[in-house]
């Protein structure tokens, strides 16, 4: 897949030679197709025309100059940035044009550094395939700004030892038999877009899809959704978007994606399409949010970080419909008429969040009505944590505690207890309290090799529960804990390929019945692109 437009990578390394020498050449063919377009165009267009098309076609090849040259001095310090981190590691590379650097590895280097400098190696001849390229297939969008596909095509294995929700992407243990099988539906496509300066801040953009997506009618077991069985018989389905203004200190946004209250997610392959731990602890329900944050300089190298967003929190699972007056009933939290909002205050160990440590407070409130004179607010108060560890090890934890918190993903895949009378035609209900997190534990052992040691769990007060459970109703409607132990290896041979192992013990436990449990063995390969 190619992209529609080249950007330096830090990783890569590029022969500047090549490129200086291939400058004259093209300004050198400009000048012939300019002479060209003069000499083809006297007998048809006046003098002021002729005029006017040299100096547009000027223009053009000064301006295509001038970005390969800003290109070239980009990738210059790059490579001598990354030059001075190898010298730094006590490396014997020498210091060296990057056309020779790349041509040799010294024999006392470190295994690591081997590595590393093969991963460039790989890197520079993508990069150039791509120069040689870039002029001749050209796909440009609407707007004429630059946009780069994206995406990860997935193949999963999977074992099941007990049956599951779910064959291909599990969340919950049922009485049963196992399964085994492979999908393909977890592969993520993505589009990431550049855009025009507005009020001093960039633009940006993204999307991701994936093949997960169930038609609504297709349900399984009462669940809607891509709550399905495993088949090729899927939908486009829409997972995340974003579009953002974003300022030094400042960004605003509006965007389909997890909480700003959950930030973090644990690291799996095997758990693409339903991301891992969700319904034991993981907070990763996308929604609708419109947004702001700022960031406050601290102490020393620290910032503070203040979000807020206003999201439209989608039903749970176990939500019985309340409207049959459209195909497409309002929620829950649309019939109240108001917004939720939710905000977080995070204290950042490095400027960049995503790849340091941090310590974070987060809240959350959302009216919900079911109907006339049935209302509730679902609330929530978070803790989130990354830390650093010695030895190349890093420890990330996520709790809460709230109520109704089955449209984040919590609540056991709900958000209230209910039941009908039959002899009064009475609805019944009872906001359920929820209380759960997750814990995992990264061993970073190299650039190509990780491995990940989590735990997870989802607990709705079954003190609550107790008094709307039916037996033999939907072990959904009668589920009260939801526990899952995973652990994984992820091996990256090369920049664009992936593959894990992994083991999952899932524990699910109904208020009225007998406990359920099934180990999951799943194998995954990827390709990036």
């Amino acid at each position: 897949m190619k992209t529609y437009r080249f950007r330096a990578n830090p990783n890569s390394q590029v022969s500047f030679g090549a490129v200086r020498r291939a400058l004259p050449i093209a300004v050198a063919l400009a000048s012939l197709s300019i002479h060209t377009l003069s000499a083809q165009s006297t007998n048809q267009a006046s003098v002021p025309e002729q005029i006017r098309k040299l100096t547009e076609a000027m223009a053009r090849t000064q301006a295509q100059v001038e970005q390969s040259q800003r290109e070239l001095n980009e990738m210059r310090e790059q490579v001598a940035a990354l030059q001075r981190q190898l010298a730094q590691g006590g490396t014997n590379t020498p210091a060296s044009p990057p056309a020779q650097a790349s041509s040799s590895v010294p024999e006392a280097a470190p295994a690591s550094t081997g590595s590393e400098i093969e991963d460039i190696r790989e890197r520079q001849a993508v990069h150039e395939s791509q120069i040689a390229t870039h002029e001749q297939t050209k796909v440009e969008s609407e707007s004429k700004y630059p946009v780069k596909l994206t995406g990860l095509i997935l193949l999963n294995g999977f074992v099941n030892t007990r049956a599951v929700d779910m064959a291909a992407t599990p969340t919950l243990a049922l009485p049963g038999s196992g399964s085994t099988g492979a999908a393909v539906r977890q592969t993520v496509l993505g589009v990431d877009a550049r855009g025009p300066h507005l009020f001093g801040a960039h633009s940006y953009a993204d999307l991701r899809v994936d093949f997960d997506g169930t038609p609504q009618n297709s349900a399984v077991a009462g669940m809607p959704g891509y709550y399905n069985t495993n088949s090729n018989s899927t939908l486009l389905r829409l997972r995340t978007a974003h579009a953002v203004l974003e300022w030094p200190n400042t960004s605003a946004y509006f965007a389909l994606d997890r909480p700003i209250l959950s930030p973090d997610a644990p690291a799996s392959l095997t758990a693409v399409a339903v991301p891992a731990l969700a319904w034991s602890g993981n907070l990763w329900t996308w929604n609708p949010q419109v947004g702001v944050t700022q960031d406050i300089g601290f102490a020393g190298s620290r910032d503070l970080r203040l979000q807020a967003a206003l999201i439209d929190v989608g039903d749970a699972p176990l939500t019985p419909a309340t409207s049959m007056l459209t195909l497409t009933p309002a929620t829950t939290a649309e019939q109240s008429r108001w917004p939720g909002v939710e905000a977080r205050v995070a204290l950042l160990g490095s400027k960049v969040e995503s790849g340091g440590s941090h310590f974070g407070a987060g809240g959350y409130f959302s009216p919900h009505r079911i109907s006339p004179g049935n209302n509730f607010d679902a609330w929530a108060g978070t803790l989130d944590a990354r830390l650093a560890l010695p030895a190349h090890l890093e420890l990330t934890a996520n709790s809460y505690r709230g109520l109704a918190l089955g449209g984040l993903g919590g609540g056991a895949f709900k958000d209230f207890a209910y039941t009908y009378d039959a002899v009064t035609g009475e609805f019944y209900f009872r906001p359920l309290d929820d209380a759960g997190g997750w814990a995992e534990l990264k061993e970073k052992a190299s650039e190509r090799l990780e491995f990940n040691a989590a735990f997870g769990m989802d607990d709705v007060f079954a003190s609550e529960l107790r008094d709307y459970a039916v037996a033999g109703n939907t072990v959904y409607q009668n589920l009260a804990r939801n526990r899952t132990y995973t652990g994984n290896v992820i091996y990256s041979p090369s920049a664009y390929l992936l593959f894990s192992v992994e083991y999952r013990h899932l524990e699910s436990f109904p208020v009225v019945g007998a406990q359920a449990d099934s180990n999951i063995i799943g194998i995954a390969a990827g390709y990036k692109f």
